[in-house]
């Protein structure tokens, strides 16, 4: 099967796969989950000290 419908299958980007080569799928989607949640985090700690920057 190749790499772009593994991908697309499990919801990842080819980057994603070479950077995980050797990873189930069920195992990348769950590192990807937690890459965006993890990013989400970044952005909600900058928001608060740039929020307690200006009190």
């Amino acid at each position: 099967m190749p790499v772009a419908d593994l991908c697309r299958k499990a919801g990842i980007s080819p980057a994603t796969y070479f950077k995980c080569e050797g990873m189930l799928p069920t195992d990348m989607r769950r590192m990807k989950l937690l890459e965006d949640e993890n990013a989400k985090l970044h952005k909600l700690v900058a928001d608060l000290s740039s929020d307690k920057e200006m009190l």
